[in-house]
């Protein structure tokens, strides 16, 4: 059951690189909905760095190899894949580490609440993040947007 997990957790993070893929102009991470707003880039480098967060938190081993990002870095599409896959990998052990122990330090009830805490909070800034872009003239085409959904192939 639990490597069944660890891989929604991957599927999930594909799905994520997969819109970050998707984006078609790297000047496109700079869109956002509001003024004091996060841009798409800064969304992503969130996402990244709310793992680094519980990672800090839960399994301080695995944070101190992590490398969170800052405001002033390039966040282009290259560095944020690179990032999103490295924390997703280290979120990974987590994970397996809290099934073997039936726990995550800092977080209740159990690791698959945990799993789906995090998938939900990404979700929610995928969303922002497809809003952000439409808002400004950059819509998702719907190849892209039905392919968000498309747990089994990703």
């Amino acid at each position: 059951m639990a490597q069944l997990i660890i891989e929604t957790w991957q599927i999930h993070n594909r799905i994520n690189t997969y819109l970050i893929e998707a984006i078609e102009d790297e000047e496109q991470l700079k869109d956002k909905t509001a003024d004091k707003g996060r841009t798409v880039g800064e969304q992503f480098a969130h996402i990244h760095n709310v793992r680094l967060m519980w990672l800090k938190e839960a399994a301080p081993d695995l944070f101190d190899k992590m490398y969170k990002i800052e405001k002033e870095d390039n966040l282009d599409k290259p560095f944020l894949i690179s990032r999103l896959n490295e924390s997703s990998a280290a979120i990974e052990k987590l994970l397996e580490k809290g099934f073997k122990e039936n726990r995550i330090k800092g977080f209740k009830p159990h690791p698959q609440a945990f799993l789906c805490y995090l998938i939900s909070h990404e979700s929610h800034h995928r969303g922002q993040i497809v809003i952000s872009l439409k808002y400004c003239g950059h819509p998702v085409s719907k190849k892209v947007g039905f392919g968000l959904w498309q747990w089994g192939t990703r």
